[in-house]
């Protein structure tokens, strides 16, 4: 397979999840559209997709799916170019991780990027140049852990010498819920939900992600910029959001 290419490039960005810890500010607003320093949660991703050359963007939804296309149609952000798996409009319901990236698959290529919309990583840098090195490395995914934040301190993930991610580690750390992944991963012996998920099969992705890291296939790097999980209101507060 070609290698990306700036104009190839494409991403996924998670948003279909209903944010209950986040209540009761997401009764009304869906948690990627909650402001952060003057903008959507979610923007911050795109515009960086965007600045790395990543112009086409799949973004899937659930609850309260309908505001997030209407805020952002099909390219508020200069340089992208926005589609949708609406969970919501399908099944009435999110997908989980695994299942929701299984359902947006037709609307995806070989290999793209995934990102929690979520997560604030405001210096993370998608680079062509990464997703270019990961198509020629014939792995299964490519994450990026962070130091364990203080809410999750036994981490997700371990990294080998190597670069190869490991299942279990002495030392672990968090999944940033950024990553570069390929197709394969999610068909058999990986993943069994069928292509497109058409009964809307709800799967969490770390499973996955284990069984494919015991095969070896997936690599990981320990980004230490600024990153959070915007989990809580406290935590939105933190980041100057808006806490009502």
């Amino acid at each position: 397979m070609a290698a990306p290419t700036p104009s190839t490039a494409q991403a996924l960005i998670l948003a279909a999840g209903r944010g209950e810890r986040m209540r009761p500010l997401t009764d009304t607003c869906p948690k990627p559209l909650l402001p952060v320093r003057g903008k959507p949660l979610m923007q911050w991703h795109m515009e960086a997709l965007a600045r790395g050359g990543c112009a086409r963007t799949v973004v899937n939804t659930a609850w309260l799916g309908a505001r997030i296309v209407a805020h952002f149609g099909a390219g508020v952000v200069p340089g992208q170019s926005i589609a949708y798996s609406r969970e919501d409009e399908d099944f009435g319901h999110a997908l989980e991780t695994a299942g929701g990236i299984v359902r947006a698959l037709p609307l995806l290529d070989e290999v793209f990027w995934v990102v929690a919309g979520d997560v604030f990583a405001p210096d993370f840098a998608f680079e062509a140049r990464a997703a270019a090195q990961f198509a020629a490395s014939g792995r299964l995914a490519h994450l990026w852990l962070v130091p364990n934040p203080p809410h999750h301190p036994r981490g997700d993930f371990g990294i080998a010498a190597d670069g190869t991610a490991l299942a279990h580690a002495d030392t672990a750390f968090t999944y940033s819920t950024i990553g570069l992944y390929r197709r394969a991963l999610f068909a058999p012996p990986y993943c069994g939900i069928p292509a497109g998920n058409p009964a809307g099969v709800a799967v969490p992705l770390a499973p996955l992600l284990r069984r494919a890291m015991e095969a070896g296939r997936v690599s990981a790097a320990l980004y230490t910029g600024a990153w959070t999980d915007v989990g809580t209101p406290e935590r939105l507060a933190a980041l100057g959001g808006a806490t009502a």
